[in-house]
């Protein structure tokens, strides 16, 4: 068996008159997150750890902020792609470890809900997706609440021909 390893980041700015949608479920609060598609901040690092992983490039390659079909998109449809893609090199997901880092609002309640809509989206076990929360102690743009930031880190498995 193929193992390889991927590493991804995103980073969104908060904003009001925005839904936040993270780890593909709609939070409720003031602010959310800017972007050309739903800005989800934390599919969009998994994707890119997915992608790096298998050396396809990144998501903004595969799904421009220039496109008119990536307007608005639901970021759980780039997920779907992402998966399907690197499925052409054979691969899929073993697992996922990610961590959000946003001062408000709190994460830790919704994470059950995010890796159960992730795992359905991908087609594998909740248990292979593990997501965590942190805060940057009220320093910089998270802690100023400016911006959310994701971190991915995937492994992804080739079964030999």
């Amino acid at each position: 068996m193929s193992l390889r390893v991927g590493f991804g980041f995103d980073v969104h700015q908060l904003v009001k008159g925005r839904d936040l949608w993270i780890g593909g479920i709609k939070i409720d609060h003031e602010k959310g997150l800017l972007g050309h598609s739903d800005a989800d901040v934390l599919i969009h690092a998994i994707c890119d750890a997915l992608l790096g992983a298998a050396n396809m490039r990144d998501i903004g390659y595969h799904f421009p902020d220039t496109a008119d079909e990536t307007l608005d998109i639901d970021s759980k449809l780039i997920l779907g792609k992402t998966v399907a893609l690197i499925a052409t090199k054979g691969y899929h997901v073993g697992n996922i470890d990610a961590t959000i880092c946003a001062e408000r609002p709190k994460m830790n309640p919704h994470i059950p809900a995010m890796q159960k809509c992730l795992a359905e989206v991908i087609g594998t076990d909740p248990d292979n997706i593990s997501i965590k929360a942190t805060t940057t102690e009220k320093l910089g743009f998270t802690g100023r609440e400016e911006g959310i930031s994701a971190y991915a880190t995937v492994l992804i498995e080739k079964k030999p021909e």
